[in-house]
């Protein structure tokens, strides 16, 4: 189970690893598969064969050995390669899941769920689910009181979906339907009831109105959209009823962390750089070198940083001082 409904239950990280359950078998920083484990089950990959028994009874975190050439049960060394079995969370099952549509990661989803204000308890709609990535985040924001209503206007990929969030544990969490939310609204049984909406529609300018019967005063509305174009005309949607209007753009930089050797030098080469502190210098002779062998922790950035993404747009419902006027003031919009 992705995320503890029960507060008396052990987190998923703390249980140990039984049929039927999720693993996310990390390999690399990138490269990691999400696998549901069977009595019988076998993965093979570049680092080996690997057993689902052997895996059975071991903690999540566990690092495992491939099973070629025997033995390997117990961290016990056997075939030489080896991959870590983690527990899902929604972070690493962003990084995992099935691609249906685009999806929101980290950076952005973490904004999302900052911004919306989301806590346990909250009421979530989102249109559209997508391959629940961001749907996952929600439903851990809100857990284990909370509810995350979310419609996609595809069959199947409602359908996928569905799926997914059943075999993470999700489903108490998330309920989800099939609807266009853009020529459809959502249904009147929300009306008022909604913490928070999130959308990712290509026309969210046409559900913006149906948002914001949706709210409750003070609700927080957001609206992702990948083109500028999207973001301007959103936002003139939302000027009727919302205050509070930002809209951002997350771009990660990220560091490649590493030990390494540092380059030799001579001491003519070092005095073109300055003299060594006082404490450290030491008389060498022209041409002798440094030691080589010192080794460092270098960081510098990632040659294959993630960049554009889409756009978040947050706005506030606002308080027109009567629920009754709020509503009729988006509704006409």
């Amino acid at each position: 189970m992705m995320v503890p409904l029960d507060p008396s239950n052990k987190p998923t990280s703390q249980r140990r690893i039984a049929v039927g359950d999720t693993v996310v078998v990390y390999e690399r920083h990138d490269a990691m598969r999400a696998v549901t484990v069977t009595a019988d089950g076998v993965l093979q990959n570049r680092f080996g064969v690997f057993r689902h028994a052997d895996w059975l009874g071991r903690h999540f975190g566990s690092k495992v050995f491939s099973s070629a050439g025997g033995g390997g049960k117990f961290g016990r060394k056997a075939g030489g390669g080896f991959v870590h079995l983690l527990a899902p969370t929604p972070e690493l099952w962003t990084l995992v899941l099935s691609h249906r549509t685009q999806i929101l990661y980290i950076a952005d989803i973490s904004l999302v769920v900052a911004y919306l204000e989301l806590v346990p308890g909250c009421v979530v709609l989102e249109s559209g689910t997508g391959s629940g990535s961001l749907t996952t985040s929600l439903a851990r924001a809100v857990a284990p009181q909370g509810r995350v209503y979310t419609f996609d206007f595809h069959d199947q990929r409602a359908a996928s979906a569905r799926v997914d969030f059943e075999k993470n544990g999700l489903s108490s969490l998330i309920t989800v339907a099939v609807r266009d939310i853009q020529g459809e609204g959502f249904p009147d049984e929300h009306s008022g009831a909604a913490d928070a909406v999130f959308l990712d529609l290509p026309q969210p300018w046409l559900a913006i109105p149906s948002a914001g019967t949706t709210l409750r005063q003070d609700g927080v509305l957001c609206s992702f959209s990948p083109c500028i174009e999207q973001v301007q005309r959103a936002c003139e949607a939302m000027r009727s009823c919302f205050t509070d209007i930002r809209t951002f753009e997350v771009l990660l930089r990220t560091y490649d962390v590493h030990e390494g050797a540092l380059k030799s030098a001579t001491v003519n080469e070092a005095a073109n750089v300055g003299s060594l502190p006082e404490k450290k210098r030491k008389f060498r002779s022209a041409g002798e070198a440094f030691d080589s062998t010192q080794t460092s922790v270098m960081a510098r950035p990632c040659s294959t940083a993630r960049g554009h993404t889409g756009y978040l747009t947050f706005a506030r419902r606002s308080v027109h001082g009567s629920q009754n006027v709020a509503t009729e003031s988006c509704s006409t919009s």
